[in-house]
């Protein structure tokens, strides 16, 4: 049984750990007009050699507290309101400083004070887009991805999972071409769904719930409230996934007015086919294998898959099993890599012809600031759209912690809470057991005017966003200590909140999300996996009229998109640049388009600094072969392709039996005539996977690449070799005269004596340089293991 990964959509559990994501954008720097008050938006820079030693020393949280000082000093606070409530954002990166709402006489004041070196009102710019397909590097630029690829025209993405919102501005055909004459699917008719909802968009829809019914027979009038029987998606995340990967352009969408912009999906020139497999009790293999059966006959170039389990051996795994028959089919299969992280060895969705998808973050953050009322600051991040509705948002509250009362009341789950002890108060909720934003609906249910969520030590530092029912903040583990410290040491603890708005490029990224499942692959270790890793923390999508942006069956607001984070927003995200790459060269096989994918990914950040996995460097088991980076993967030089027999002699090679492999590829073969002659076969995959058992010290393994850049290409070897081992390479020059011709390589391991421990792990690099003017770098990461 195969369960559809928890995400924030649902909100009835939490993940194993910390969610986070982020999808759409718009960063303005806008000229305000004056409001009743007579302010204006000014941008406020200050000296950074006049920071206090103890703000620089303690971080931003007192930055904050150092910023606030100077609004504090110059404000006169006309038209009510304290000096906290002006603040819109504060800088720490690009200047030091801050951008708040002032009055003419405010600017004269704060230009006198020492310290602040200039006051300048804010000024129009270009709106930015939806921000991940710019994180990405995804534009208009002729020779860009979206431009060689037509945006993706032509390929079809079909999408497992909860069904699709077909009213919903991301799925309409505008400019969009004819249905491919090759697509031989349909628009399944159902409950609150007919024929006319698809389009040259939205080209097919069908839903599977059989095996759902089997497992959960009865229908009650509470559940019927909750599913469609038919493609429509009562949940949201199917239509958030299927917006994220191929959605069409909607100027002007946002989260409740947070997030303006355009939102595009990565491949918006592309069709979408939706296959609902996933309802409120989870997804069940019977369906999933339904769904993806259909979807390889009807056509689709792209089949993505935000679900899956724990990891199980390929020949019981319904995923494993179903993507081999589409891979044969010249069928592209992504899968999420699961939400299990940082544990190592949790990476779900294994199958070496699966491209599988961890989670990375983006530079875009939410502030949300609790102001205590000793006067420090704690940094937390939230949705609620405190800049709108900011009635309990800016207004000091008395804090209530109802630890060791009501059993469950310090995650406030339902009912768990008094009325009598919370109403009115600001509530700190511990994270855990129950969903996120399902926290503030108990806090609000109970009379709460605001909530603070507290990460627990297994959250760390994670930030997941949601949009919250009541004025609340998510912060983390070291804040939440900070937090409780505080509240122990006075009879009366009290705190505000303070929206920051919306911060982009004030941070680093991308950086591996906490919960995303990491290797090493636990029943393929000879496999790196994840693949890669893509955007997948607080990513804003396209979701369902019916259903409140939090997510919660009580949420009554109403908002054509949401932000939610999980690998199931990193998986769609690089579906959608498959896509891209299938357009661009329709007649590469589904291991060219992966290793395109791989091959290309980004290891350092935007900064130009290493790709970070919480305080360290990411090492390979996190972030497989880096980050895609969709520009380079159309035009990746060289690639590694595979074929589907060599998957199966791969099976072989791990020991799996005659029995075993048919159950998979459904094909009846011998071993040991296929392997004959090919003793230490290897896999022709993108990255290399070695281990040291049994007392081994060396291992070999072979290599192909094929040109798919320029001919007369002449390419050199570049190795960093893990440490703790002798990395040798030949030849250390590929010669290439024409495209499609197909060079091999040698690599031989050698583990030093002594170096490492059993149980020990070290990670490297092999890249092929062209020297010529195109410069391709096709990078392999390289992963060793030491075990007994």
């Amino acid at each position: 049984l195969l369960a559809r990964q928890h995400e924030v959509w649902q909100q009835h559990q939490s993940p194993p750990m910390a969610v986070i994501a982020s999808f759409l954008f718009l960063f303005l720097l806008c000229s305000v007009p004056l409001d009743a008050h007579g302010f204006h938006t000014y941008i406020v820079q200050l000296h950074p050699h006049s920071i206090p030693a103890s703000a620089s020393a303690t971080g931003l949280q007192n930055k904050l507290h150092w910023h606030l000082s100077f609004l504090d000093r110059a404000t006169f606070l006309e038209g009510g309101g304290d000096a906290s409530s002006r603040l819109l954002y504060s800088y720490h990166s690009a200047l030091e400083g801050f951008a708040a709402r002032l009055t003419e006489d405010e600017v004269a004041a704060l230009r006198a004070l020492p310290g602040v070196i200039a006051v300048r009102p804010d000024s129009r710019l270009e709106l930015h887009t939806t921000y991940s397909y710019t994180f990405l590097g995804l534009n208009f630029a002729p020779g860009g991805a979206w431009s060689r690829s037509r945006f993706g025209q032509g390929t079809i993405i079909g999408v497992l999972d909860t069904g699709v919102w077909p009213e919903s501005p991301s799925f309409r055909d505008d400019r969009m071409p004819p249905v491919p004459t090759r697509w031989r699917g349909v628009c399944q008719e159902g409950e609150h769904f007919n024929s006319s909802n698809c389009n040259r968009k939205l080209i097919g829809a069908r839903f599977y719930a059989k095996g759902h019914r089997i497992n959960y027979p009865e229908k009650s009038s509470s559940v019927s409230l909750l599913e469609y029987v038919s493609p429509r998606d009562a949940h949201g995340h199917g239509t958030h996934t299927s917006s994220t990967a191929a959605g069409a352009a909607v100027p002007g969408a946002s989260v409740l007015g947070l997030g303006s912009g355009e939102a595009r999906g990565m491949a918006p020139g592309a069709h979408i086919a939706a296959y609902k497999v996933c309802w409120f009790n989870g997804c069940y293999s019977s369906d999933i294998l339904a769904g993806m059966d259909d979807a390889i006959r009807d056509g689709v170039d792209v089949l993505s898959l935000s679900l899956g389990g724990f990891p199980i051996p390929l020949f019981e795994d319904s995923i494993a099993i179903g993507s081999f028959r589409a891979t044969e089919r010249g069928v592209v299969v992504v899968c999420a890599a699961g939400n299990n992280g940082p544990v190592p060895s949790s990476v779900a969705n294994e199958a070496p012809w699966i491209t599988t998808v961890g989670a990375s973050t983006l530079d875009r953050r939410f502030p949300a600031f609790v102001r205590l009322g000793n006067g420090r600051i704690l940094y937390g991040e939230s949705m609620f759209p405190g800049n709108h509705f900011s009635k309990n948002g800016g207004k000091e509250l008395e804090l209530i912690y109802e630890a060791g009362g009501q059993k469950g009341a310090e995650f406030c789950l339902k009912g768990s809470l008094s009325k009598a002890r919370i109403s009115g108060k600001m509530v700190v909720c511990d994270r855990g057991v129950n969903g996120r934003a399902e926290k503030g609906e108990a806090v609000k249910e109970a009379g709460g005017a605001a909530m603070v969520l507290a990460n627990s030590e297994i959250n760390q530092q994670e930030d997941s966003v949601d949009v919250h029912v009541l004025p609340a903040t998510l912060i983390g583990y070291a804040q939440s200590t900070i937090l409780k410290s505080y509240m122990n040491s006075t009879f009366r603890p009290v705190a505000k909140l303070v929206y920051g708005g919306t911060r982009i490029r004030r941070s680093r990224a991308p950086a591996v999300a906490l919960f995303s499942s990491r290797g090493p692959s636990l029943t393929n270790p000879s496999v790196l996996k994840p693949d890669l890793i893509a955007p997948g923390v607080n990513i804003i999508a396209a979701w369902p009229s019916n259903v409140g942006p939090s997510g919660l069956q009580e949420d009554r607001r109403k908002s054509n998109f949401t932000v939610l984070s999980g690998t199931s927003m990193a998986c769609p995200h690089a579906s959608g640049i498959a896509a891209l790459v299938r357009s661009a060269h329709p007649s590469w096989s589904p291991a060219a388009i992966r290793s395109a994918m791989m091959t290309t990914a980004d290891v350092v950040d935007h900064l130009g600094k290493p790709i970070m996995d919480g305080k360290e460097p990411a090492g390979v088991f996190s972030v497989g072969a880096g980050h895609v980076n969709p520009a380079r993967a159309v035009d990746p030089g060289l690639v590694y392709d595979v074929q589907p027999e060599d998957y199966i002699a791969h099976l072989c090679s791990l020991g799996y039996n005659q029995a075993e492999i048919f159950t998979i590829t459904h094909r009846n073969i011998s071993c040991g005539k296929l392997l004959q002659g090919q003793k230490q076969f290897n896999l022709n995959y993108p990255s290399i996977s070695v281990s040291f058992t049994q007392g081994r010290t060396s291992t070999t393994i072979q290599r192909k690449l094929t040109n798919v850049g320029l001919p007369d290409s002449i390419y050199t070897v570049q190795v960093t070799a893990p440490p703790g081992v002798t990395v040798t390479v030949t030849p250390k020059i590929l010669a290439f005269g024409g495209i499609n011709e197909i060079k091999s390589y040698t690599v031989v391991f050698e583990s030093k004596k002594g170096v490492q421990e059993e149980g020990s792990v070290a990670g490297g690099q092999l890249m092929w340089v062209h020297g010529g003017r195109k410069k391709y770098k096709v990078r392999s990461p390289i992963s060793v293991t030491w075990g007994a």
